[in-house]
């Protein structure tokens, strides 16, 4: 393994949709953040008048997601084409951190919640979380109730258990 290679942790749609080339995928764990529908979603998952809600890396506890490693010749175009997909508004922002490997530790990209923008919701009661998503209207990536189930869905098929998003799912789908 080359120092120069790119290393990307992946939370959500990343893990199942990473949309660039890579050598190899682990499973691996970040600490000190945690997956969380805690940002407030005005085009893809909603519209303004009634946003919904999408995830974020936020403070606090442990995410298990997967590592992507991306070769040195490859790693500009990698870093410009996540920047492009992660960082259209400033609702996340690029960092280095950790990523726990199976037998290792890397440094890994990751995008993480701004909790200085406005469309930072906070941390949010599961009541809230729910009420969000079911009242959203569809945004151009479609609605938000099908974005939840979709989240879910994958974190199941990869074996990660996320006890809260899954009982966000639970109650939305009741």
């Amino acid at each position: 393994m080359n120092d120069d290679d790119l290393w990307v942790f992946g939370y959500g749609s990343l893990m199942w949709r990473p949309g660039f080339e890579f050598l190899e995928a682990h499973p691996a764990r970040l600490y000190g953040y945690h997956r969380a529908l805690c940002v407030v979603s005005r085009d893809h998952r909603g519209t303004p008048e009634r946003p919904g809600l999408v995830v974020g890396l936020d403070q606090g506890g442990s995410c298990l997601g997967r590592a992507f490693r991306v070769s040195p010749e490859n790693r500009r175009a990698v870093i410009d084409y996540l920047d492009d997909r992660e960082l259209p508004t400033k609702a996340y922002r690029a960092a280095m951190r950790h990523a726990y490997l199976p037998h290792r530790k890397v440094g890994a990209r990751c995008y993480i919640v701004n909790r200085d923008d406005p469309t930072y919701a906070g941390k949010l009661t599961l009541d809230d979380q729910v009420r969000r998503i079911q009242a959203a209207a569809p945004g151009k990536s479609g609605i938000n109730r099908d974005y939840v189930e979709n989240l879910v869905a994958h974190l199941d098929e990869l074996g990660i258990a996320d006890g809260p998003l899954h009982e966000v799912w639970e109650k939305v789908r009741r």
